[in-house]
């Protein structure tokens, strides 16, 4: 084997490893959780409230 059947294989396993995972991200049996995980930065923590109403306690 020479480096260019090497480099070749190489090309091929990157290349089924990236259909792999395109496949993954784009499957239907992941898009609730990937829907979930999207709106995690606009879900408020319960606590949340309380540590702010204390906080503007505390200043005044």
């Amino acid at each position: 084997m020479d480096i260019g059947t090497l480099r070749g294989l190489g090309t091929i396993l990157v290349f089924v490893a990236f259909i792999g995972v395109v496949l993954w991200a784009y499957s239907s049996k992941r898009k609730k959780s990937f829907d979930e995980a999207a709106n995690l930065p606009f879900a408020d923590e319960p606590d949340s409230k309380k540590r702010d109403e204390e906080a503007s306690r505390s200043k005044k």
